[in-house]
């Protein structure tokens, strides 16, 4: 089979295709024949090396977090699905593998597709998709009447954020370019800030809570959110509840984040709000959840742009640029 293999840890020539054995399930997984497979920010930060803190994979190693295809055999044990159901995973972050054309993965993680999907726009929601659920629902408590800051709402993750935060009954503030506008109107935003010639130092303290996911400029952020209200963040610096939590590491890592993070949290306590940063976890029984906001109409699904496998460089040098709108996904 055809596989995206890290070697090494650094630019894009780190990582190549391959012709790999294909491999076989072992006890409670399903062998899934991808048809596609989403790239997020983490992909390339995970082949820079810049997660070794967190998750030092042993190279070469098949990259990609996410992916929908068809089941084509399952393992011992493994229940729920037979040959030829149409799913999609966010795979276990410990071992990837979703860029390649057979991937072994946990049913505990797997979904049976939205019936209103394709592969390819199945494939660009397990990440970020739960990654925005597990922020507003879990992380925020997004819910009726609050007046909500999403940052970098028409990236992969906000074009999931901003039409759950609405469902869930928030006043919805997003930033945006004037290129991604229309996007982010288009999902349900109630008003959009343009970054490009407006600041949110021009917006102190009018929001309840704020989903950051740009990383950039989160004093501003927290200034924009009243007295004890929360800041969840994908995009600038984990924190020790990070480790703990959302990673179940043991105090090594937690007081390396809790170093790193200093100077931000040192912000958040002076502008009296809270701070977290949220690492998702992948969940078969939350992506059924989100198949059903999607099949019902509730939760749209955008992808930028989907490239053939054999072109994933030019997909990967396309997401680094940053000016995707939506999901980038590859197709088989």
């Amino acid at each position: 089979m055809r596989a995206f293999v890290l070697n090494r840890y650094g630019g894009p020539d780190r990582a190549r295709l391959t012709d790999l054995r294909r491999p076989s399930p072992k006890r409670g997984q399903l062998l899934i024949q991808v048809r596609a497979a989403g790239l997020n920010p983490v992909d390339y930060k995970i082949r820079q090396g810049m997660l070794r803190a967190i998750n030092r994979y042993p190279l070469p190693a098949i990259m990609g977090n996410e992916l929908a295809g068809e089941v084509v055999q399952l393992g011992a044990g493994a229940s729920g699905y037979s040959k030829g159901d149409r799913v999609y995973a966010r795979v276990a972050k410990e071992r990837l593998g979703a860029f390649a054309e057979f991937a072994c993965v946990e049913t505990a993680l797997v979904a049976p597709m939205p019936h209103s999907l394709s592969f390819e726009q199945a494939a660009g929601v397990p990440l970020a998709g739960l990654t925005a659920m597990q922020c507003l629902r879990d992380e925020l408590g997004a819910a009726e009447g609050m007046k909500l800051l999403i940052t970098g709402g028409a990236g992969g993750v906000g074009c999931f954020a901003i039409p759950l935060a609405k469902w869930l009954g928030a006043t919805v503030t997003t930033t945006a370019s004037p290129r991604g506008e229309a996007l982010v109107r288009e999902l349900g935003a109630d008003e959009v800030i343009d970054y490009t010639t407006d600041s949110l130092t021009n917006h102190q303290r009018r929001f309840d809570a704020a989903l950051d996911l740009v990383g950039s400029d989160m004093e501003a952020v927290f200034g924009s959110v009243a007295k004890g209200g929360k800041v969840v963040s994908v995009a600038a610096m984990p924190e020790p509840q990070t480790a703990r939590v959302d990673l179940e590491r043991d105090w090594k890592l937690q007081s390396l984040f809790w170093l790193i993070s200093y100077r931000l949290r040192a912000q958040a306590k002076a502008a009296e709000v809270s701070y977290r940063y949220k690492f998702m976890h992948p969940s078969g029984e939350e992506l059924r959840e989100l198949s059903q906001l999607i099949d019902a109409g509730t939760l749209p699904v955008k992808i930028d742009r989907s490239i053939p496998f054999e072109q994933i460089d030019q997909a990967f040098a396309y997401l680094e640029a940053g000016r995707a709108k939506g999901k980038v996904v590859v197709k088989f």
